[in-house]
């Protein structure tokens, strides 16, 4: 085995080569995600790459799944948590705006953007926005929505959440969460209770006033 996988701990790994193509990526860009610069901001050899990757693409192919299993797999996760109110089962999905460990959105800005150039990445990102809508309308009927409005509702939640993120919009914490219960009331058609905005806050340890 090669020394330097040995010497440099988390880095000689397959995760630690995944974690500075996300780097990269979230920085420069898919263009910038190559073996050999990716070996030198590791301090490895660029042979320990083939370790844990037959080439570039298979790479490449880590950080889709990477996206898929987090972004996609947390709102669906989400929509299905359990809630009393269909306002409370909203603010479930709202965790994730709001928690970069549970949807991160730089990197689905990035893979958006990777998307305007790989065929193949925009069917993934076209997959994953069925999926995620899906799992959103599915929601609403648990809570007794029909069909059509169940599917407008999810469009609207998540086509308003996307939109925020390829704007890169940058709000204050205390305009986000002020904001909050007028987007439950829009999208749900319910007023959230005031203990399910308080469980809601309290939980991203925001204090309002």
């Amino acid at each position: 085995m090669d020394q330097s996988l040995s010497d440099s701990g988390w880095r000689g790994s397959q995760e630690g080569w995944l974690e500075a193509a996300y780097d990269v990526l979230l920085e420069s860009g898919i263009d910038s995600v190559k073996i050999l610069p990716l070996a030198k901001k590791l301090n490895l050899s660029r042979t320990s790459f083939y370790w844990f990757f037959k080439d570039r693409e298979e790479l490449l192919a880590g950080l889709v799944a990477r996206w898929r299993d987090k972004n996609t797999g947390s709102i669906v996760k989400q929509s299905e948590a359990y809630a009393e109110t269909l306002a409370e089962a909203m603010l479930n999905v709202f965790d994730c705006w709001l928690d970069s460990r549970l949807f991160d959105s730089k990197f689905e800005f990035a893979v958006r953007s990777w998307a305007l150039q790989s065929d193949e990445i925009l069917r993934e990102v076209q997959e994953a926005d069925r999926a995620r809508m899906d799992a959103l309308a599915i929601m609403f009927k648990r809570f007794g929505h029909s069909e059509i409005s169940a599917d407008v509702r999810a469009r609207t939640t998540y086509l308003v959440q996307i939109g925020y993120i390829s704007m890169q919009s940058n709000e204050s914490i205390a305009l986000r969460m002020k904001r909050i219960p007028e987007y439950i009331a829009i999208y749900t058609g319910e007023v959230p209770q005031q203990r399910e905005l308080d469980r809601f806050f309290a939980r991203h340890g925001y204090k309002p006033g």
